[in-house]
């Protein structure tokens, strides 16, 4: 399963792709409001920070309209995603972008019968999310699965970006069902590494080390 880090903050993102643990960046315009930044010159720098895809969100809601911010978005980078609503509009625009040799990304997916249009309109990603289901006294596992038989079912070849991801546990049962993508908050990611026994075990390592009265270098 890839990681994308659900971040506009530049540094967080410098950190992890150093660390060689991302394949992407999702961003959003309550990211980039958080970020304090201007879209497009932080958008820019994400795109040299990292070689795979970066979403970058439309603002419109009308086909017209998201086009032209699209074209605007396009011109960032080379591998910038153009991020769409699931709304008729939105589907539209990504049959038309994809047509034109971009990738797209349809975000605020819900349910199976809205991942099964963004598929047939060829996104490159469908981003089912995973906790705002959960807030609603849903389980958001169950809409990926859904999603993951279905592209099955048919060969599609969108891709499941299981996003809205607030715990470790999220991650686990995403790629256990098979999503192709997370897209994880930088503090989930690091807190993937961590486990009682691990740190208890490193612990008394070196304890017996030190006992040795041993150093390699």
């Amino acid at each position: 399963m890839k990681f994308f880090v659900d971040t506009a903050d530049v540094n967080e993102i410098q950190e992890l792709n150093d660390l060689g643990l991302i394949d992407g960046v999702t961003t959003n315009p309550s990211l980039i409001m958080k970020s304090g930044r201007d879209i497009q010159e932080v958008t820019k720098e994400i795109c040299a920070i990292v070689d795979g895809p970066v979403s970058a969100e439309v603002t419109a809601t009308e086909y017209d309209a998201m086009m032209k911010e699209a074209a605007v978005l396009a011109k960032i980078a080379d591998n910038i995603c153009i991020k769409l609503p699931l709304t008729l509009d939105g589907l539209k625009a990504c049959r038309a972008l994809v047509s034109d040799g971009h990738q797209t990304n349809v975000t605020l997916c819900f349910s199976a019968n809205q991942a099964l249009l963004a598929a047939k309109a060829g996104a490159s990603f469908i981003s089912p999310f995973i906790g705002r289901l959960d807030d609603m006294a849903m389980d958001g596992m169950d809409l990926i699965r859904e999603i993951r038989q279905i592209y099955d079912n048919y060969g599609f070849d969108t891709e499941i970006l299981a996003a809205s991801i607030r715990t470790v546990n999220h991650v686990r049962e995403a790629a256990l069902i098979g999503a192709d993508v997370a897209t994880i908050p930088a503090s989930t990611i690091k807190a993937l590494v961590k486990h009682p026994l691990t740190d208890k075990g490193l612990e008394n390592f070196l304890a017996d080390w030190k006992k040795t009265g041993q150093k390699i270098v």
